[in-house]
């Protein structure tokens, strides 16, 4: 299993780099976005970053060419250990074929104030694909780290996941189901529910709702909780 895991990664990495070769290849100009926002909690894959204490974030993303993207992400986290801050640097490309859209890319996790001991840092390689499905959008996504946060070994993260806006109105439904798992720790099931609202082109706000099916073994930091959000996009 595990070969198989490190086969896909591997088809994943030639995938994104031959695809960025064909975006640079292609010479489109380089867009930028960027954006802020804060939230009540920081919530990664059903498990609070914050130790259930607020967040404030910000990033600016690049579309590269007609497929190419690459951007960088940060938040306040609070593990108890001296950590202050995450960072994320991602890139990869957006390709379509016929009505799906793929995502194949590479993620990788900094962590400022690291504690000495295990390594927290690590990345991921992710492959994903979404689809109109009338009014929705429906997607399903696979994430694997050859060494995952903590040096606790290989891990693989599987979603899927769906958004529906709510008629002519700026509100829309959106939610994912997923599976972690990881060679030395907990697995388990996460999932989310939530509502947005378009408060403007560039503002929006975002109540949602998460669990785990794993409260003893993840402790308060994998309850279920509602965190409403708020983020800047321009």
């Amino acid at each position: 299993m595990k070969a198989l895991k490190l086969a896909l990664l591997g088809a994943v990495g030639a995938l994104a780099l031959a695809g960025t070769a064909q975006a640079q290849e292609d010479a489109g100009p380089i867009s930028l976005s960027f954006n802020v926002g804060a939230a009540s909690d920081y919530v990664f894959r059903g498990i609070s970053q914050t130790d259930e204490d607020p967040q404030i974030f910000g990033g600016v993303d690049a579309t590269i060419g007609s497929i190419g993207y690459a951007g960088v992400w940060a938040s306040n986290v609070e593990f108890n250990n001296g950590t202050d801050l995450e960072f994320d640097i991602y890139g990869g490309i957006k390709p379509t074929v016929g009505a799906v859209t793929f995502d194949i890319g590479l993620i990788y996790y900094g962590y400022v104030d690291s504690p000495p001991g295990p390594d927290q840092d690590y990345w991921e390689g992710k492959l994903a694909a979404s689809t109109a499905a009338g009014p929705a959008t429906i997607g399903a996504a696979l994430y694997y780290s050859p060494e995952f946060f903590g040096e606790t070994g290989d891990a693989t993260y599987v979603e899927v996941n769906g958004a529906l806006p709510l008629g002519e109105s700026k509100f829309t439904v959106s939610g994912a189901l997923g599976y972690q798992s990881v060679d030395v720790g907990v697995d388990y099931t996460t999932w989310n529910l939530g509502l947005g609202l378009g408060l403007t082109d560039n503002i929006s706000l975002d109540l949602r709702y998460w669990d785990t099916d794993e409260h003893d073994a993840l402790g308060k930091l994998g309850d279920s909780r509602v965190v409403i959000g708020v983020k800047a996009a321009f």
